[in-house]
């Protein structure tokens, strides 16, 4: 059977362990902890380690769903967990203070320590739906990236589904 890998990344918040949640047929296996940082972001825990989900797609492939930390200070885990991986799915929250700035700082990030297959999903966008999903499109045009992006629920999985498909079929088409 083939393995196949997708990591999850982005900041606190935007929904790491929802969507692989979502999209896993295991149990997810998580690192969720207390926040001990509710000046960053009041959610009442947080991932340390990483998050871990299955998920088997048509044809019988299995692919492994790893969701980084979203804090800043474990940011060294990411290049572990981006190794081997097919793609990764960067999800923004919409309703963050700079989410534009989240984008650029994932972008760079990953671009540095993974510079594969990359798909954006927007999350929280119902929080906040006088803000445009246009501010990303213009940062991506300003940069010349033709990096899928997506608005999505992550607790629906078909939203999720979406942003894994979407690497799957690049791959396909390369």
């Amino acid at each position: 059977m083939q393995r196949l890998k997708i990591v999850f990344s982005g900041p606190m918040g935007a929904g790491k362990t929802q969507a692989i949640s979502s999209l896993s047929d295991i149990p997810v296996v998580s690192t969720e902890v207390k926040n001990t940082d509710l000046d960053t972001n009041s959610k009442l825990l947080t991932t340390v380690g990483m998050d871990y989900g299955e998920l088997t797609i048509e044809g019988g492939a299995s692919i492994g769903l790893y969701g980084t930390p979203g804090q800043e200070r474990f940011n060294f885990i990411w290049p572990i967990l981006s190794q081997g991986a097919l793609g990764v799915v960067i999800l923004i929250d919409h309703s963050a203070a700079d989410p534009v700035a989240d984008l650029k700082n994932y972008l760079q990030k990953f671009n540095d320590i993974y510079g594969g297959r990359i798909v954006v999903g927007v999350s929280q966008v119902d929080k906040m739906p006088e803000r445009p999903m246009s501010l990303y499109r213009d940062y991506l045009s300003s940069i010349n990236s033709n990096i899928p992006l997506f608005p999505v629920d992550m607790r629906k999985r078909e939203d999720v589904l979406l942003l894994v498909e979407s690497i799957i079929t690049s791959l396909e088409q390369s």
